[in-house]
């Protein structure tokens, strides 16, 4: 059939990068473009010399994806059906596991950050990072009085259009794979209600003698965004041995940090059904605060500890002694799960336990550094989404649940807000439209904030860093919000009272 897309000239632009990009010889060439006619329904080609680089190969699939679409070939005209058949598209060109894991495993061998930089750069060619998406990522830092947090608006993960959403709740229910971490993603093709994985591949690690498997997160919210899942399909559970595990981890890659997500909803992750962690190779915010108090417990006198200047409630431990360390993080859990104090709102279980742990590790030369974030997930009448949780006024910023990364001081904070600051921008410096666009559905939200900038009296050449440093600001108090003892008086004293209970 007769199609607007050059066939030939398309395949011939993808093989070349893969050559490129090292994901295949030339001895594969020939397999490789017989994959990929294989998919397109076609039996012939003819390659053509290509002189090009490609930063990203999106360019490319959207067009084999255009001559798929004209043949009929994409079964869903939408977002989900194209990035499943891309993705099939580039598992022609992607390594097997086995060569991945064997080339990760040669590189360890002269050293842990060879291994990541190759697995790291092998995710971005393969586009299972997809790198024309995530540089589309509004990111930046604002000063706060805990330091600078790093603010990110993302667009990398796409949001499903209507036709997606149908087809998803109408698509059969398999139970395989039983969640998206699970490790038989890789490879996987996909469906209406699981992301296409066929250019996904795992590292597998052990972790306090059990299977645990490293990879990155397709939508890198940080650099080198990596996460370490348990090869069993099981809740996330903050225990004695995620210590343990955490702290091996930074043996194995000590470059990385790694923390876990809290296992209780609200103030956990958005997967609890699978226990894992996250990782990765950036120095975020929370890792750069100081102590702002020494405290000490009886019998770990080789490990230092202290309470971090930090909106949320940390308690930091640093030494070189591991077994110490999980000793005593254990005890600060144990302690935690069952403590309450009325006087701060601290209640450890009314109909459920509510207290938790969000941990982090990350090595300092030769000490290891562990930071325990106290969490608690109790609901109010004034509060039904959360005590400790962005409070209603911030709402028009963020009223998601304050995760892993969130409490490491940066944002991950809805697409709308980069349509809606703009409108908020426009109603600032165009005074005789402000009505108009602050009457807006999308805008009556934010009509405080508005007022508030407004006061300020901002110059319009200014506006724009001034709405980026207000939304750092209102994510500092987001941040408070989640934080079980406040930064008062009050709130550090029985911060203390809390270390002291420890036993």
């Amino acid at each position: 059939m007769k199609t607007s897309v050059d066939l030939n000239l398309a395949i011939s632009r993808l093989i070349a990068y893969g050559l490129e990009r090292e994901l295949i010889s030339p001895l594969d060439t020939a397999y490789a473009a017989n994959r990929i006619l294989a998919l397109l329904g076609e039996s012939s080609f003819a390659p053509l010399q290509v002189e090009e680089s490609l930063h990203t190969p999106a360019g490319v699939l959207e067009e084999l994806c255009a001559f798929a679409r004209e043949k009929g070939l994409l079964e869903e005209d939408n977002k989900d059906a194209q990035d499943q058949f891309d993705t099939e598209l580039m598992a022609c060109l992607t390594p097997r596991p086995s060569e991945v894991v064997r080339e990760f495993n040669r590189r360890y061998e002269s050293s842990p950050k060879e291994a990541t930089d190759y697995y790291y750069a092998l995710s971005r060619s393969t586009n299972y990072i997809r790198v024309d998406r995530i540089e589309k990522d509004c990111k930046w830092t604002a000063p706060t009085p805990y330091g600078d947090l790093t603010i990110t608006i993302n667009l990398s993960k796409p949001e499903k259009d209507p036709k997606a959403i149908a087809a998803a709740r109408n698509a059969p229910k398999s139970g395989y794979p039983a969640c998206a971490l699970c490790r038989e993603n890789e490879g996987y093709l996909g469906s209406a209600n699981q992301a296409a994985r066929g250019n996904h591949r795992l590292v597998p690690l052990e972790l306090d003698g059990e299977q645990w498997y490293l990879q990155y997160s397709p939508y890198v919210y940080y650099n080198e965004h990596c996460i370490v899942l348990s090869a069993e399909h099981r809740p996330m559970k903050v225990s004695r041995a995620s210590f343990r595990r955490l702290l091996e981890f930074e043996t194995i890659l000590p470059h990385y940090f790694v923390g876990s997500n809290a296992d209780l909803p609200i103030v956990g992750g958005s997967i609890l059904s699978h226990d894992h962690f996250q990782g990765g190779a950036e120095e975020l915010p929370m890792a750069r605060a100081g102590v702002r108090e020494k405290v000490s417990f009886r019998g770990f006198e080789g490990i230092e500890a202290g309470i971090l200047h930090w909106p949320m409630s940390v308690i930091r431990l640093s030494g070189t002694d591991r077994e110490a360390m999980v000793e005593l993080a254990d005890r600060i859990l144990t302690a935690w799960r069952g403590y309450s104090d009325e006087s701060v709102d601290v209640l450890s279980e009314t109909d459920a336990p509510h207290n938790t742990i969000t941990p982090i590790a990350r090595r300092r030369g030769e000490n290891f550094e562990l930071d325990l974030v106290l969490r608690n997930n109790r609901t109010t009448e004034e509060h039904p989404l959360g005590l400790f949780h962005p409070h209603a006024e911030y709402h028009n910023i963020k009223k998601e649940n304050i995760g892993l990364i969130e409490v490491m001081g940066l944002a991950i904070l809805p697409p709308r807000l980069l349509t809606e600051t703009g409108l908020l921008r426009e109603a600032l410096s165009e005074e005789g439209r402000a009505a108009e666009i602050m009457s807006g559905p999308e805008m009556e939200k934010h009509m405080a904030w508005y007022e508030e900038l407004k006061a300020k009296d901002i110059p319009a050449g200014q506006l724009e860093r001034a709405i980026q440093d207000s939304i750092g600001e209102k994510f500092g108090k987001i941040l408070g919000n989640a934080g079980v003892f406040k930064d008062d008086g009050r709130g550090r004293e029985a911060f203390r009272r809390f270390c002291g209970s420890v036993k």
